[in-house]
């Protein structure tokens, strides 16, 4: 009983393996973008006119979804406080990151392990944290607690240069 019960569990989680291939994320890609420019193993795309790129590599497992927030000189202390703070809390899937200069939204995840719905949401999380930063840093409606301090309502998005 034991070895059909095992054996069972393999299957079954043979069953749900990902198996992500570049061939595949191109297609999804493509799926959820208003428009999308391939070079190789990255892609510029547009969602609802966001400019976001996707880099894959096969050799190394890994593949990023990044989109471009404000070059890091135009971002105050409160603003970079605020994206280390929704990265705990309600930037779930993606984070807020600084590289070359610039505040990106960034999903980083292993290729291979990786189920369509998992892309689709990365591209939708890292839409919605570009799109919401500065005023409530979020990548969904989901919000993890612990953050229990009353923040002061905002009115109006803070002065900022997006890119």
């Amino acid at each position: 009983m034991k070895k059909i019960f095992f054996i069972f569990l393999l299957i079954s989680s043979y069953g749900f393996s990902q198996d992500m291939t570049i061939d595949k994320l191109d297609f999804i890609i493509k799926k959820n973008a208003d428009s999308t420019a391939v070079n190789g193993n990255s892609w510029n795309f547009a969602v609802n006119g966001k400019l976001m790129i996707c880099i894959a590599d096969k050799n190394a497992n890994r593949m990023r979804i990044i989109s471009p927030i404000s070059k890091q000189e135009k971002l105050s202390e409160e603003l970079l406080l605020n994206s280390l703070i929704a990265n705990f809390h309600t930037a779930l899937d993606v984070k807020y990151a600084i590289s070359d200069g610039v505040l990106w939204s960034v999903f980083i995840h292993p290729l291979k392990e990786l189920s369509t719905h998992q892309v689709e949401d990365a591209i939708s999380q890292v839409y919605y944290a570009s799109e919401t930063f500065g005023t409530i840093y979020t990548s969904t409606n989901l919000t993890f607690p612990g953050n229990t301090k009353k923040k002061k309502e905002v009115k109006k998005k803070p002065v900022l240069e997006k890119i």
